[in-house]
């Protein structure tokens, strides 16, 4: 059938969460001094937190863990990796990253243009996202992509999180579509292509990280332009 409904997942899919985060830590890193004050470097530092930070979302993800306890240790076991137990200052990281992250609204880059291509072909699309309820609405409207979609689905709004099938029902629910109809493109291979095809949904694999995967019949693009491929 036709497709009509395009569910695009937002972090590193359209919104560059890897680029923003690393701004972000790295303004913070320096207003605090942090190689002054304990000898690290900051590109040592983000590389620390960004294997800790990932771990932590797939076991979010995996249902292992809430977002309380992300945000409690992701900069927390970042800082005890250098043997600096504060949970003061962890925390400041913790409460400033989540605001200030907002200052920086990179797209991957293509996101614009293919949004509005597919605007122009009449498509209807929508965002289903595992991040955090607060930001996810704010990262598209100051971003400038927020008119784009109809509809904006937060796991934190299903109590559930990709790849579990409860959040691709309530999003379709919500945008009044058919998964016969519908297709979802994100960069996650467990979240969105297993989450996806275990739903019974149509899905396009952002191959972000060169992963690729071997799966007869599966589309993989590696820049988001290459969405026109196939829509």
């Amino acid at each position: 059938m036709k497709i009509q409904h395009i569910f695009f997942d937002l972090d590193n899919t359209l919104w560059d969460h890897r680029r923003n985060a690393y701004l972000t830590i790295r303004d913070l890193f320096e207003k605090e001094e942090i190689t002054l004050r304990y000898r690290i470097g900051f590109e040592e530092f983000h590389a620390v937190y960004h294997d800790i930070n990932e771990k932590l979302w797939e076991d979010i993800r995996d249902g292992k863990i809430d977002k309380e306890y992300l945000r409690k240790h992701r900069f927390y076991d970042t800082f005890r990796h250098f043997k600096i137990d504060d949970e003061g200052l962890s925390m400041y990281f913790e409460e400033h990253f989540l605001d200030k992250i907002l200052n920086h609204n990179n797209l991957v880059e293509g996101a614009e243009s293919v949004l509005e291509y597919l605007k122009s072909k009449n498509y209807t699309l929508h965002i289903i996202s595992n991040g955090f309820k607060e930001v996810t609405e704010r990262k598209c409207i100051l971003s400038g992509i927020d008119h784009y979609f109809q509809t904006i689905t937060s796991a934190d709004s299903v109590g559930v999180r990709k790849p579990n099938p409860a959040i691709f029902e309530y999003a379709l629910d919500l945008s009044e579509a058919r998964k016969e109809t519908s297709i979802l493109i994100g960069d996650d291979w467990i979240a969105d292509v297993a989450g996806a095809q275990r739903f019974g949904m149509d899905v396009i694999f952002f191959d972000v990280l060169n992963e690729n995967p071997q799966q007869e019949e599966l589309k993989i693009i590696t820049h988001l332009l290459q969405i026109k491929e196939f829509l």
